[in-house]
């Protein structure tokens, strides 16, 4: 019959290959996604960052000048 402590090291080495296999796994599939994106060319990467570009500054200039309304109308309520 085995000791308990002849069993542990088995365990130890079973758990070891079974996170080595998850991570080979992992990186596997990882790399295998990324075989399946499909990568802009320089024209739709310059588009489609102007065009991210030119909402945000709407975006930004918009919320200002709310802001800067409240900020005026506040102002004038409480005199």
């Amino acid at each position: 019959m085995s000791s308990p402590t002849n069993q542990e090291p088995l365990k130890k080495e079973s758990s070891e290959i079974k996170e080595q296999k998850k991570k080979k796994n992992f990186l596997t599939s990882t790399f295998d996604e990324l075989k399946l994106v499909v990568w802009p060319n320089k024209q739709q990467l310059f588009s489609e960052s102007l065009a991210v570009i030119i909402m945000v500054s709407f975006s930004a200039a918009a919320i200002a000048s709310v802001s800067r309304f409240y900020g005026w109308a506040a102002s004038q309520i409480f005199r």
